[in-house]
């Protein structure tokens, strides 16, 4: 195929001018509208950067307030535990104490018992030399009788 040389095309100034102008036109015409419209997103933008930046302060103070809060609970339940092994120690030591009173009671009974067997056995060994005493007596008495009776008779 043979190649044909196309002469370059020439647009007179005229032309260019008024298609320049027409351009713009039709440029400012359809922008306008679409100025308006980035205008008003630049401004929803705005909004919504300020709100974001308020959320911010927000969440940040709401974070603190979680943190603190945490850390009252923690403290609080911390305060429990304690308060709960204080209350079991002193159950367990209630306990002993209670156990330590029923061994001493055990052994003052046990005492006291001995004790009073011990004087029943001394009232019962005082008894039977008082009726040893009284019977010997009787019996010197009866054998001083006897005697003068042998002597006399």
């Amino acid at each position: 195929m043979a190649e044909h040389s196309i002469p370059p095309l020439e647009i007179p100034e005229s032309v260019t001018a008024a298609l320049n102008s027409w351009v713009q036109q039709a440029a400012q015409q359809v922008g306008g509208p679409l100025r308006s419209e980035i205008e008003d997103l630049r401004a929803q933008l705005a909004a919504a950067n300020a709100t974001l930046e308020e959320n911010e302060d927000q969440i940040t103070r709401l974070n603190g307030e979680l943190r603190n809060a945490r850390n009252i609970a923690a403290d609080a339940l911390v305060g429990k535990a304690k308060d709960q092994l204080a209350i079991e120690g002193k159950d367990a030591q209630i306990a002993d104490l209670r156990g330590q009173l029923e061994r001493s009671v055990a052994i003052a009974a046990t005492l006291s018992d001995a004790k009073l067997a011990a004087e029943m056995e001394l009232v019962g060994a005082a008894t039977a030399r008082d009726n040893y005493l009284a019977e010997a007596t009787e019996l010197r008495t009866q054998l001083e009788a006897c005697r003068a009776a042998r002597r006399n008779g």
